[in-house]
């Protein structure tokens, strides 16, 4: 296994990783070990990976040999070991071919995912204008505008800003990121078998995030009730067909229930908080440095104007404003240590054996800050991803959400 710090036995690495936040701790760490080391999060080695070239290599080269997924405690607990991002190996490629096939099939990625950005988008607009320059968080209702692109798609709904029980849903699962990510919540991950029964905020994670899965168990069961095979309206319609036709096959296989109960909630949980996070520190940002605001407005101006709404066709002609959201996805960096994966066989790494069933952290802060790509790592710059003449220009080490398979 690769080079690390020598672990103590039941704390592993706590000692090294609990002074000044994980993340910080296990850069430091690559200065001392290099790009590729292990660390133990209590009893549990993981193999961590600092820098584009690290990460890029394990992610892309060896895809292939890492499709399990990562131990994350926290999770594997709320999901009940099920749904899409905590399954591991064929079932997890079936769920995962068949999800991305369907939300296409919906029209993510493609012109006619438009219309319901636009109408969201006036939705947004017309909220913050009623407010009459009044000062808020707009967080929440940044997080139930994100939310509600993934409601159409998965739900075929969509959610008012003043639905009083959807808002506290969303604003609990916000609670329960924080604790998640807060010290009691590692303590989780490092120690999971002892903070299971002890008492504590880690707790209240699973109180808090019972509201969405509530909502969504309705909507399941409604969908039940009124699916109508030759017309699915939604996501959770196309699972319920595909289901019982993999039932008929077989009864060992992922489509079930439970599994589409937890992969409809993970998908809330990792595309609406992570945008609104991105959308939040875009406002930050603008509010920053208005001099990049007024040259925002400038394009827009010369390119869309005032009389109609942007369409993706305008990213070509619209070089300032494509560079300022990618570096507001890198700077942003809403992932700092990605997704956690598992070697689903052995791997030789750089003169490295990762051994099958090993946990691998692809530390993509590390990627999105590298020197080496980008000239002020540390620093909010357009110019990241801008020529010398203005045209938007592509940055390899743009991994804002990992990459490969």
């Amino acid at each position: 296994m690769p080079p690390g710090p020598f672990p103590l036995p039941i704390l592993g690495n706590y000692l090294q990783l609990s002074s000044g936040g994980v993340i910080p701790c296990l850069i430091k760490l690559s200065e001392q070990y290099g790009p590729v080391f292990t660390v133990y999060f209590g009893s549990r080695p993981n193999v961590v990976l600092v820098g584009y070239d690290a990460v890029k290599e394990i992610l892309v080269d060896h895809g292939d040999s890492i499709l399990g997924r990562g131990e994350v405690p926290i999770f594997f607990d709320l999901y009940n070991r099920r749904g899409m991002s905590v399954i591991s190996g064929d079932s997890w490629k079936q769920l995962r071919q068949f999800s991305l096939m369907t939300l296409r099939d919906f029209g993510m990625g493609k012109k006619t995912l438009e219309e319901p950005i636009q109408t969201e988008a006036q939705h947004l607009t017309t909220y913050f204008r009623n407010l009459n320059q009044k000062p808020i968080d707009p967080t929440n209702v940044l997080v139930c505008a994100s939310s509600n692109l993934l409601a159409a798609l998965l739900m075929g709904t969509r959610y008012n800003y003043d639905d009083k029980k959807w808002m506290k849903s969303l604003d609990d699962m916000r609670k329960a990121f924080s604790l998640a990510s807060s010290p009691c919540g590692q303590l989780y991950d490092m120690f999971p078998s002892l903070m299971r029964i002890l008492p504590g905020n880690h707790q209240n994670i699973f109180k808090l995030f019972q509201d969405l899965k509530d909502t969504i168990n309705e909507q399941v069961r409604n969908h039940i009730e009124t699916l109508d095979p030759a017309n699915p309206r939604d996501y959770i319609d196309c699972y319920l067909i595909r289901m019982k036709q993999e039932n008929e096959k077989s009864p060992e296989t992922p489509f079930d229930k439970v599994n589409l109960v937890a992969t409809v909630f993970d998908m809330f949980l990792g595309g609406a908080e992570t945008t609104a996070l991105s959308l939040n520190f875009g406002f930050l940002i603008l509010i920053k440095f208005p001099e990049i605001q007024a040259c925002l407005h400038e394009e827009i101006d010369q390119v869309i104007g005032r009389a109609r709404d942007p369409v993706v066709e305008d990213k070509n002609n619209t070089p300032y404003l494509n560079a300022f959201l990618h570096e507001a996805l890198r700077f942003s960096d809403v992932l700092p240590m990605g997704v956690a994966r598992r070697a689903t066989k052995d791997v030789n790494f750089r003169g490295f054996l990762i051994p099958k069933g090993m946990d691998i952290l692809p530390m993509l802060t590390t990627v999105l800050h590298d020197p080496s790509h980008f000239e002020t790592p540390s620093v909010f710059n357009v110019k990241h991803f801008l020529d010398e003449n203005g045209t938007f220009k592509k940055n390899n080490a743009f991994l804002a959400f990992s990459a490969g398979l």
